[in-house]
């Protein structure tokens, strides 16, 4: 199965959110509830963030993720805000993805990662920075 990562325009995201929104949330569960899954659909089809999706042959979706940008002074960094499915599954799709982001400004690729998934994303070229932590106050 040859998947295609695909951007999502947000004039079309409303009519593709059904489809993508069980990825999104199982991606969710993994968060630390910053967000609830209709926040994130607002800033998906309000166009804040970036819907991606990747489908197979048959147009049927097998993954999804959402992205936001920040910029720097030197940079402008594609964060993968929640990623669910098969989206990054080879080298291809990870590279299709990056595409994706690169045409929209990206200079970098960032995104939280629990310890299994940054052993992961090491495969892809990505190097640990730092350890977030916080607190409430």
């Amino acid at each position: 199965m040859t998947l295609t990562v695909k951007y999502v325009q947000k004039e079309h995201a409303a009519q593709m959110w059904p489809l993508v929104e069980t990825y999104i949330k199982s991606a969710m569960e993994h968060g630390h509830g910053d967000y609830t899954l209709d926040q994130v659909k607002l800033l998906v089809c309000m166009g804040q963030w970036l819907l991606m999706v990747a489908m197979d042959e048959d147009s049927k979706i097998h993954g999804a993720a959402t992205a936001s940008f920040m910029n720097y002074p030197n940079d402008r960094v594609g964060f993968i805000t929640f990623m669910g499915g098969k989206l990054i599954t080879n080298q291809e799709t990870f590279k299709q993805m990056c595409d994706i982001l690169k045409q929209r400004g990206a200079t970098k690729v960032q995104g939280m990662a629990r310890p299994a998934t940054a052993r992961l994303w090491k495969r892809y070229g990505f190097n640990e920075r730092s350890t977030l932590v916080e607190t409430r106050i």
